[in-house]
């Protein structure tokens, strides 16, 4: 029998991490919301008496980030602020034992896989008619769209396995239900994320579906951009770029992490790839869909890496010239094949390599910039802040990639696309006038 309460619960959700987090969040915001308990995200008024914290463990620097956060709750709570703290995602999953002895002041620690482990402390029901149903954290024309989970890779610096099991897809019926729910919701732009986005369907299909699912997904009316992020190269199926060419609605753009260019450090990282592979990838990637914008992401300072693989990754990065690129340093983490080697890097040369790789990088993305001048994108309004509007164009991401900075007098629709004549262009930035 459910006792009566003085006050109405009110949930506050905070996400660290990636966006896959984010998605889980947002179901779980869903999920609450169904059963008829207010929640938010990031709330900063402060009328919440409950916090779950949503925790990223990949790297030292996130656990960092979310010990810190859920130590900053339970302060909240000791003060009376608080009712309850509850934490979840990856860095619980990992280290669960270790954390309730740590911080037993936590009402309760939940695995990435134990949302309706979550809801019965709310003595809430997991609603799986709610398939696909969320309460977006982002703005209402975007949204991110997991289209499976976990990973079987077993590249020797990554513990997600660890965090998130075995590769598992979700169905395209599933995946299609939820692009029509969003679109419905004023959402004109999905980013199709996983762990390991090329492995769709291997599972479930018995064969690599992701093409299958952007045809399906191209089909569903009223979404405008379909972008595809976290594809490995190893075994690339290529009949994405078939897709990827014929239909307009899915970006010119491609985010494939290749972490390294010297083969010594892809063989100790299990990358499955070589050098000479990649190179040929990204020609092939480029001749099949002319004018791709190309994503990568990069480890500085692994285990055995010198001076030499230093200089090898900035001349590929000169040869290759990315239209983006995001680097991390090397993080030891437990439970990893890379845990056995010596960490052998210090941590502040790590930080000065990783500089180093963006700097030669910065003035790549600065002469592809300046090619933009004087034309014309199609481009996505974010956001105003600060009397500007701020948009996007196909060949740009949310938060890790360029903003198109706009000066209009008229007033311009968030969420719709104007065409923009770029004026100007700066390392990471656009600058551009509103054209008919």
């Amino acid at each position: 029998m459910k006792t009566k309460k003085l006050h109405r619960d009110k949930v506050n959700i905070i996400t660290l991490g990636c966006s896959k987090n984010m998605v889980d969040s947002e179901v779980l915001s869903g999920q609450l919301l169904a059963n008829e308990i207010d929640v938010v995200h990031e709330n900063k008024k402060s009328d919440h008496n409950i916090v779950v914290v949503n925790t990223c463990g990949f790297i030292e620097k996130a656990k960092e980030e979310s010990i810190n956060t859920i130590l900053d709750q339970v302060e909240l709570k000791k003060r009376g602020k608080l009712d309850k703290v509850y934490v979840t995602g990856c860095l619980s999953e990992r280290y669960k034992q270790n954390l309730e002895a740590e911080i037993p002041e936590v009402d309760a620690f939940f695995g990435t896989m134990e949302l309706p482990m979550i809801l019965k402390q709310f003595e809430a029901d997991y609603k799986s008619e709610l398939i696909g149903e969320r309460l977006l954290a982002t703005p209402q024309h975007y949204a991110y769209m997991k289209i499976s989970e976990g990973c079987n890779r077993t590249c020797s610096f990554c513990a997600i396995p660890l965090m998130r099991g075995q590769h598992v897809s979700r169905t395209m019926e599933d995946l299609v239900k939820e692009a029509e729910s969003l679109v419905r919701r004023g959402v004109k732009e999905v980013m199709l994320i996983a762990q390991v986005l090329t492995y769709y369907g291997l599972d479930i299909y018995k064969k690599r579906m992701l093409p299958d699912l952007l045809n399906r997904l191209a089909d569903v009316k009223g979404l405008e951009w379909i972008r595809l992020h976290y594809a490995y190269p190893s075994k690339f199926p290529m009949e994405i770029l078939d897709v990827m060419r014929q239909r307009d609605n899915i970006c010119n753009y491609l985010d494939m992490p290749l972490q390294h260019a010297a083969n010594n450090m892809l063989a100790a990282m299990k990358r499955q790839i070589t050098r000479e592979e990649m190179e040929d990838l990204t020609a092939a990637i480029r001749e099949k869909v002319p004018g791709i914008c190309l994503r990568t992401t990069l480890i500085a300072g692994f285990p055995g890496e010198t001076l030499d693989d230093v200089e090898e990754l900035k001349e590929f990065l000169v040869k290759q010239r990315f239209d983006r690129v995001g680097i991390f340093t090397y993080s030891h983490e437990e439970g990893t094949s890379g845990f056995a080697l010596t960490d052998d890097v210090p941590d502040d040369e790590k930080e000065r390599r990783a500089q180093d790789v963006m700097e030669v990088q910065q003035e790549i993305s600065f002469e592809l910039n300046q090619e933009k001048i004087g034309k014309t994108f199609k481009t996505l309004i974010d956001k105003k802040e600060a009397g500007r509007y701020l948009g996007r164009t196909e060949f740009d991401s949310v938060e890790v990639d360029n903003e198109v900075v706009i000066h209009s007098k008229k007033k311009l629709p968030i969420g719709e696309f104007v065409n923009v004549k770029v004026t100007k262009a700066y390392d990471y930035d656009l600058e551009g006038e509103v054209v008919d």
